[in-house]
């Protein structure tokens, strides 16, 4: 059922009826949403608007239609933003109007200053290839004009579209609280209609104390509520999340009276002998990885953090950034890995166990390098003489060979006596 439509106090004063004539219709150049004069506004507030410009006889060709048609409007616009699709198509098949007198009527609008456009239609075609025809859609934006602001003693702050309400003036408070007062009376004559006509409402008298008045209380304006629409979207009246706390409702006494231990707040590092890592430490190793990672491309995907975790036992061992950035390019990845620090600590594990496995089979077969490596650099002289007459025997067997098969050297230079003479000077010690 259409609620009883109702005027505004402010539409039936004299000086209204004297701005009407003063007010000229809005070009069609300001009916953009960026050159309009009106602020944009919600649909409730819009639809008041609409019928104030409408009774007040601001456009001669204003009328019931142009009601119906904002209101048919004002049911698909967005509750926020105020944004409706004209879908004339729709908009006649709703309001049983002709096509001619609904753009007659949303032209009104547009020249009220009542309606802004904010996309144009046009007759380029939005489908994807294979589907059927689609034309580009025109879409409007709710505005109310500045003579319903200024009539309702409305204060603004800011300018065209952007522009909103921030007070009231003495005279638009009076003009508030009348129109109040009007829409309450109407509403509580609803009411008791309505509860006649059913007959199952009781209504007991409630006894009041002696001395007592009734209190005078001024009627509340609830208009926005008209119709039970729900409510509009926007940045008022948003309370914070709930915060519900984990856990059990009832608690047992065995688990109120558990002491748990508590979690360190930060994790502790500890070096390779066990001892905790120092602070000191720590920046050292980054310091290094910061040259080494610009050096090596394919580590750029971890942090420095990671990093300096994984090269550890190369840092620790006082390697620097040029002798780790050798050892990683030694490896001749061909790829990059997804996570460098753990294949970097892959690597570096399976090398180690690799070494500790050579030095296991060194110490079954009985092998010492350092016992083997310490004959070789003893001073013996009689280990060099031995191993130099050796040579000049081979050297000289060698020779007579040689003049056997006929073949004679390329040189004069006899190798065997000028060791032979060598040998018999001696060797110094």
């Amino acid at each position: 059922m259409t609620p009883p439509r109702m005027l505004l106090p402010a539409a039936r004063t004299p000086e209204v009826t004297e701005a009407a004539s003063a007010v000229e219709p809005v070009a069609e150049a300001d009916q953009d949403v960026l050159r309009t004069r009106s602020r944009h506004a919600e649909p409730r507030a819009w639809l008041r608007a609409v019928v104030w410009l409408v009774d007040s006889g601001l456009h001669p060709g204003a009328g019931p239609s142009t009601t119906v048609v904002a209101r048919d409007l004002a049911a698909r616009m967005d509750y926020r933003r105020g944004i409706a699709l004209y879908d004339l198509d729709g908009v006649v098949r709703r309001t049983s109007l002709s096509r001619a007198t609904v753009k007659r009527h949303v032209r009104v609008l547009r020249e009220l200053g009542a309606l802004v456009w904010l996309l144009h239609g046009s007759r380029r075609n939005l489908a994807a290839p294979g589907e059927g025809y689609t034309a580009t859609a025109t879409i409007y934006g709710a505005v109310i004009p500045p003579a319903y602001d200024d009539a309702m003693g409305h204060r603004l702050t800011g300018m065209g579209y952007e522009a909103r309400v921030c007070g009231v003036t003495l005279a638009g408070q009076e003009l508030a609280v009348a129109a109040a007062t009007v829409r309450s009376a109407a509403r509580r004559k609803g009411h008791g209609r309505t509860g006649r006509s059913r007959g199952s409402v009781r209504h007991v008298p409630v006894q009041r104390e002696r001395g007592t008045a009734p209190v005078d209380n001024p009627a509340v304006d609830n208009s926005c509520s008209g119709g039970h629409e729900p409510h509009s979207l926007g940045s008022y009246h948003r309370s914070p999340a709930v915060q519900v706390e984990s856990g059990c409702k009832d608690t047992s006494r065995e688990r109120a009276s558990c002491q748990k231990a508590p979690r360190p707040s930060f994790k502790i590092s500890y070096n390779a002998d066990g001892s905790r890592r120092t602070a000191g430490q720590t920046q050292r190793g980054i310091s290094i990885i910061q040259q080494v990672r610009p050096l090596v491309p394919w580590t750029q995907r971890a942090s420095l953090r990671e990093l300096e975790v994984a090269l550890r036992p190369l840092t620790d061992a006082g390697w620097d950034a040029h002798m780790i950035a050798v050892e990683l390019h030694s490896w001749m990845l061909t790829w990059r890995p997804a996570r460098p620090a753990a294949y970097i600590r892959a690597r570096l594990a399976q090398q180690s166990t690799a070494e500790h496995v050579a030095a296991e089979l060194d110490v079954a077969e009985g092998w010492d390098a350092q016992e083997a490596s310490r004959v070789l650099g003893a001073s013996r002289p009689e280990l060099v003489l031995d191993v130099l007459e050796g040579l000049a025997a081979g050297m000289a067997a060698h020779s007579a060979r040689q003049a056997e098969l006929g073949l004679d050297d390329l040189t004069d230079a006899d190798a065997a006596a000028d060791m032979a003479a060598f040998l018999a000077g001696g060797v110094p010690v």
